[in-house]
């Protein structure tokens, strides 16, 4: 008879290793198979394409690349992602409760992107086997469910339908009920919505429920999974805020009712800059005023200014990725919790950003471009250096 897993707190050395010691072994065990800052000065020396792949052939990609004729920075990618795909359902089919839940919570980031495909593609009129071979593999629905999603009309009965086929079919539907609950007590007309609603706002909103859902069910783990997990979502919820109020200048979501009403809602309900610095997110009108603000968090701070001189060569983009990367890496730094899980997947996401940009670089001969990029567990990221000295 198996043994049912604890209720308790995850972060237990009585317990921990009884029942998630295995997949947590796996994933630490995967850490050896980043590249390294040995394959990475190699990979910006190549030449060609085919001069990655055959670095890549000893790597833990060779595998991954051994039966592709030729390879694109679109194939790279894509074969990297199913690397990943293939390594991480393994470690969901190791896993038990709470492990299992929290990393089906990992997958519905990638759901809300893949829904948020399907609707766009359906409004612009695209064929649906396109948009399904672009959806990420992780957000994978049944293919009926799929299939169904594009195909709703253009009425209040085809939104209806479309309503119910999400919230029936798929895990994220919760979210979706919320976003058509919360505009109806807004707009006075859930049918409209869609129409009304710019498919970024809507993605921006599922993705707000999907992490205040998250933090709270981590929060409910207790233990280290509760601040290191809490943490990471602390920031990626903050990253997101910012970066709502600064896509925001210069459209409709900046002039002053709707920085009130429809801005203000897409702010989550958790992170560094909530309450505070969300409320005075809401009034901010131009990137001066938003700089004033983040000047008061320091985590912030350098990461504003280095968008606000506009010089040198790191985007605020860069520098998001920078501290993520950062900040991920620490998660392998101690043991008994589950955001080693999560922060593996990003920093893989992270290392076939790096591929695919190098390879970009090298196909377009942009090799004076090629090293901006952010490397994962480096000896000489600039905060080991900054350690160092």
């Amino acid at each position: 008879m198996p043994t049912a897993p604890p209720k308790g707190a995850t972060g237990d050395l009585t317990t921990f290793n009884v029942f998630h010691g295995f997949p947590e072994a796996l994933v630490r065990g995967m850490r050896s198979s980043f590249l390294t800052d040995a394959d990475y000065h190699h990979l910006t020396q190549c030449e060609t394409v085919d001069d990655v792949r055959l670095n890549l052939s000893e790597s833990d990609y060779s595998s991954a690349l051994a039966d592709m004729a030729v390879m694109t920075p679109a194939s790279l990618q894509k074969a990297a992602i199913e690397k990943l795909v293939t390594e991480f359902k393994y470690l969901r089919s190791q896993a038990v409760e709470p492990l299992s839940t929290f990393l089906d919570f990992v997958t519905y980031e990638y759901m809300i992107e893949n829904v948020m495909l399907l609707l766009k593609g359906a409004l612009s009129g695209r064929d649906i086997n396109e948009l399904i071979a672009q959806c990420h593999p992780l957000g994978m629905f049944k293919e009926s469910t799929m299939r169904s999603i594009p195909t709703f009309e253009n009425s209040a009965k085809g939104y209806a339908d479309l309503y119910q086929t999400v919230l029936v079919d798929t895990p994220v539907g919760p979210y979706f009920a919320m976003f058509l609950q919360e505009s109806a007590e807004h707009r006075g007309d859930s049918r409209n919505v869609l129409e009304e609603v710019e498919i970024e706002i809507i993605k921006s909103s599922l993705i707000k429920y999907w992490l205040e859902d998250f933090a709270q069910f981590v929060e409910k783990l207790g233990g280290d999974t509760a601040s290191i997990m809490g943490d990471l979502l602390k920031v990626r919820a903050d990253t997101n805020a910012i970066n709502i109020t600064l896509n925001s200048f210069g459209t409709p979501l900046n002039e002053p009712a709707m920085r009130a009403s429809d801005r203000k809602r897409l702010y989550p309900a958790v992170g560094h800059l909530y309450p505070v610095g969300s409320t005075m997110l809401v009034d901010v009108a131009n990137e001066e005023e938003l700089g004033r603000v983040l000047e008061l968090f320091p985590q912030y701070k350098a990461i504003w200014n280095i968008h606000a001189s506009g010089q040198g060569d790191i985007s605020i983009d860069d520098a998001f990725y920078e501290r993520d990367v950062q900040t991920l890496e620490l998660a392998f730094e101690s043991q008994f919790h589950f955001a080693v899980f999560y922060a593996y997947v990003k920093l893989k996401e992270q290392e076939i950003r790096n591929l695919v940009w190098i390879s970009e670089c090298i196909l377009q001969q942009q090799k004076d471009e090629i090293s901006k990029f952010v490397p994962v567990f480096s000896f000489h990221s600039p905060w080991r250096e900054k350690k160092r000295s």
